[in-house]
């Protein structure tokens, strides 16, 4: 379920959203309003989460942060480079999980014009749900059917929102290849 608070990145989304083999819907409003099994946090490589949505789901989700920010530690030596994703638990019944993708090396970063990090966070989001696993061993896709995910990049990095788009859409286009 891609997901945008304002009209701009809605039209983005709604522009690729027929290229992603109809398994993708656009939501116009916030990934906290989607009856999702997961959310996807376009995060830093930190952890970090201060700022954007990352804000609100630390205040939904009063564990999620320090969840995020120990699985980090615990299996990136404290920075999840950009380009790699991971799933914690958020502490609630649903959302279950967060998807953390960073889209940006420091908290507050703003993305250059030429940026690929929508397109590398996106991959690694679907990338974990076709092949990861919980800590539980079970598949991530057999825990997760629907996941909500924002612009990646789009608010505080400041990436226009036709351009995540297009980056969403290819990063979907290399992880799901059309048959």
């Amino acid at each position: 379920m891609l997901c945008a608070v304002d009209e701009a990145l809605a039209e983005a989304w709604r522009a690729v959203v027929d290229s992603m083999e109809g398994r993708v819907r656009v939501h116009r409003g916030s990934v906290l309003d989607v009856a999702a099994h997961a959310v996807v946090s376009p995060a830093n490589s930190y952890g970090w989460m201060r700022g954007g949505v990352d804000a609100a789901y630390a205040q939904a989700f009063p564990e999620v942060e320090q969840n995020v920010r120990s699985a980090v530690l615990a299996y990136h030596g404290g920075e999840l480079p950009i380009g790699e994703a991971l799933v914690v638990p958020t502490g609630l019944r649903a959302p279950a999980w967060l998807i953390s993708a960073p889209t940006m090396r420091e908290p507050g970063e703003q993305l250059p014009g030429d940026t690929v990090h929508p397109y590398l966070a996106a991959r690694a989001v679907f990338q974990v749900w076709r092949d990861g696993r919980l800590e539980e061993g079970l598949d991530v896709r057999r825990a997760v059917d629907v996941i909500a995910m924002p612009g990646l990049g789009t608010g505080v990095g400041g990436v226009p929102p036709d351009t995540c788009a297009r980056q969403v859409s290819a990063a979907w286009d290399e992880v799901f290849p059309a048959p």
